[in-house]
């Protein structure tokens, strides 16, 4: 890993450092296969109600805690209003009412109204199932001690964290799955130094490396004789790079502005230049893996004479010195591939139809977002994941009850089109998928023709492991999910 989590506890946090974790200590109540099938998990069974209104869950009698305590509709209860009012997803478990617990195997999760994201939202990477008795004992859950040493009742057991340096988790002998886990223990080592990490996989001192997006690193280990490589299981993740514009900004408020920056973008040159034909192109607000993507989106080709014709008929006409107008463009640090590289390219590129760059960069995650997050920014590059469905990840971008000073992640862009508002309101409600498919197809259809960000492409994430390592990986979470069934051979 290139970066060793704050904490363990994944109810609190959306960090895939701290998920990654997380997933082998706690158990979910449902997971998912490759093909978005929901499969049981701590939950053997579950039915929704006539009206949809209400989810039962059927608990495995069972599972048990690493302490030894039983796994009981109370712990589900608690874990998911918990989330619900701790985790930064306030779309996924926003619809709870109330869980009752009729029974100690029997949870029912009451609805102000049906969600159709709510078996995606009890899968490991968004529900972690905590032990009431441990985290309802009254303290501060984000400052709870044992978010560092959690207990949890997935396949392996969490042992020791030393800062900085690792993590050792031990097989679960006691795991309600049987013959599970297979491997005996999970060694998490945090590296930072990138070439350290390609060394530790090179020399076979490491022997699974998840979410490597540097497609140079990617393709020197694909030469290696005992590595593998795939991008299988990042189908859940669904991350993409995109060029987010200020709206506020006068500039940026003008629809033909932001098509001319559009058309003045070589998405081409991206994918082939900048990450050597490993990623690919992103078209609009959801990626091609989720089942609701619509292809068949307004497309902006690579034209810089229509950028400058539309640039002109804005009425920013360029001055002497070839400028029309000036912007600052922010990115995220780290991920020099994804962000800081086309940010370079940006600003070259939109010199040649007149509009002049400035490239701001921040000295970590915080301060990049402390900025953007309050609009104190025109343009900037962000990393954006879907989480599985649109009502998790994508949403939040574009609702405009979701403009959130000081938030980021939000809708930043200071977005308001009322139908997308309408639409995104219906689609999380609506039950029946292919009614569903068909409003998000029109916000997407929308959305990339109001164009409030410039769609650039798709994150090439990888996972590279030893060939001797099996099952990597068997869901659309990939390495956000339970490594129960992973094996050596």
């Amino acid at each position: 890993m290139k970066s060793p989590p704050m904490h363990l506890n994944s109810a609190l946090t959306s960090s895939t450092q701290s998920i990654q974790i997380a997933t082998q200590i706690f158990a979910s109540p449902l997971r998912y296969d490759l093909n978005w099938t929901p499969h049981p998990y701590l939950a053997s069974s579950w039915e929704f109600s006539e009206d949809k209104k209400s989810l039962t869950l059927h608990l495995v009698p069972e599972a048990t805690f690493h302490d030894g305590k039983p796994v009981t509709s109370e712990d589900v209860a608690f874990s998911i209003l918990t989330i619900k009012q701790n985790h930064p997803f306030k779309t996924m478990f926003a619809p709870v009412t109330a869980v009752d617990t009729p029974d100690p195997h029997t949870a029912v999760i009451r609805l102000s109204h049906p969600h159709p994201a709510i078996l995606l939202c009890l899968s490991p990477p968004l529900c972690p199932v905590l032990p009431k008795h441990v985290y309802g004992d009254g303290q501060d859950i984000r400052t709870h001690p044992k978010n560092i040493a959690p207990i949890g009742s997935g396949p392996f057991r969490f042992v020791e964290m030393k800062a900085g340096e690792y993590a050792i988790l031990e097989k679960n002998p006691t795991f309600f799955l049987k013959n599970r886990p297979v491997l005996d223990k999970v060694i998490f080592k945090f590296i930072k130094d990138p070439s350290s990490r390609m060394m530790a996989m090179s020399q076979g001192e490491a022997q699974l490396f998840p979410l490597m997006e540097n497609t140079r690193n990617i393709a020197r280990l694909k030469k290696e004789a005992h590595l593998a490589v795939t991008n299988r299981g990042y189908e859940g993740i669904g991350g993409h790079t995109w060029l987010e514009f200020n709206l506020r900004k006068k500039e940026l408020s003008d629809i033909r502005v932001r098509k001319a920056i559009n058309h003045a973008i070589n998405r081409g040159f991206i994918i082939e230049k900048l990450h050597n034909n490993l990623s690919s192109s992103s078209t609009g607000p959801l990626t091609p893996q989720s089942p609701f993507y619509e292809p068949k989106v307004e497309s902006y080709p690579y034209d810089l004479k229509k950028a400058q014709a539309l640039l002109d008929e804005a009425g920013c006409k360029p001055g002497k010195d070839g400028v029309r107008f000036s912007l600052t463009l922010d990115f995220e640090p780290g991920l020099p591939e994804q962000q800081k590289m086309v940010a370079e390219y940006l600003k070259s590129q939109l010199r040649r139809v007149g509009i002049d760059v400035q490239l701001r960069s921040s000295p970590d995650w915080a301060s990049w977002a402390e900025r953007v997050s309050n609009w104190n920014h025109d343009m900037t590059l962000a990393i954006m994941f879907s989480w599985g469905d649109p009502v998790i990840g994508t949403h939040r971008s574009y609702i405009s009850g979701n403009i959130r000073k000081g938030v980021a992640y939000s809708n930043m862009s200071g977005y308001h089109n009322a139908r997308v508002d309408e639409l995104l309101s219906q689609a999380a409600q609506e039950m029946d998928p292919v009614r569903r498919k068909e409003l998000y197809g029109e916000f997407q259809k929308i959305v990339v023709a109001d164009a409030p960000m410039a769609y650039l492409n798709l994150i090439p994430f990888n996972t590279v492991y030893d060939k001797r390592v099996q099952n990597v990986f068997t869901s659309i979470w990939g390495p956000l999910s339970p490594m129960d069934t992973v094996y050596m051979k």
